[in-house]
């Protein structure tokens, strides 16, 4: 099982800014990389169309050898993750906004989270932000339009940029000083997000959060690879596998971009 891959999936695209966090802390490891875009958003469908696309991807990933498996979509975990970690036995490793650290450093008590629909009406968000946000205010934001312009290429189209001012001006209105990225084809976004907020504004993510507790996982269960040389990846999509190719641009015999059907 050590030299087994990691298996990441996405609703789409998004989740390969999770991937390139986990292969930077763990070069050593092979991964597979399901972008399920042909039912990507996520953040547009009910909780048992949600559960059932999730279902399918685990599936996927295991029926390929997969030792464990990241969730790489913030509507997927709110919505889904319980399910998965009853459903199999491998470890199953989810993502959730990064209300925490926000709450905590926040000086104007005040925070921007920028999320789908799916994730920001979850019961696991819910919780997450009354847990740790109950002395703060949190402007949410859905980011409606933003997953499919990403997908189609259109990362730095006018359409874009007119989406993102409109979703970023009640922000700014309400002086948040933390923005929280709660869809993992957000970071995506991070350079037009900076150009448009003042240096005041940190803008987080998890990916380094779950590249860390996927580590912690796979070393507490033994699963870590001993190989020294550098693992392999392959990354399918059930979509055009150009849009993948273009958003990595990523020239590298050991990582293999196809189109599979699942």
């Amino acid at each position: 099982m050590q030299n087994n891959p990691i298996g990441i999936f996405d609703s789409g695209i998004g989740g390969t800014s999770i991937w390139k966090e986990i292969i930077s802390l763990l070069p050593n490891e092979n991964t597979i990389y399901l972008a399920d875009s042909t039912n990507a958003p996520y953040g547009k469908r009910n909780k048992s169309e949600i559960i059932s696309l999730s279902v399918k991807n685990a599936n996927k990933l295991i029926e390929m050898g997969c030792k464990t498996i990241v969730v790489a979509c913030n509507t997927a975990t709110t919505n889904a993750i319980q399910t998965l970690r009853l459903t199999y036995d491998i470890p199953i490793i989810g993502i959730e906004p990064a209300i925490k650290p926000a709450a905590i450093a926040t000086k104007t008590r005040k925070v921007g989270v920028l999320a789908t629909k799916g994730t920001l009406s979850s019961e696991l968000f819910t919780k997450t932000s009354n847990l740790y946000a109950q002395n703060i205010e949190v402007i949410e934001v859905i980011g409606t339009g933003l997953v499919e312009l990403i997908e189609d290429g259109k990362i730095n189209s006018e359409e874009m940029y007119s989406l993102l001012n409109s979703y970023i001006s009640p922000m700014i209105k309400n002086n948040i000083d933390y923005l929280v990225l709660g869809c993992t084809h957000y970071p995506y976004l991070i350079p037009i997000l900076t150009k448009m907020f003042s240096d005041n504004v940190t803008i987080i993510d998890s990916g380094e959060a779950v590249a860390r507790q996927t580590k912690a996982v796979l070393k507490t269960k033994n699963l870590l690879n001993p190989q020294k040389e550098n693992g392999k990846h392959s990354l399918y999509t059930n979509a055009n596998p150009n849009t993948l190719k273009n958003i990595l641009q990523i020239e590298n015999e050991s990582i293999k971009i196809d189109k599979l059907d699942f």
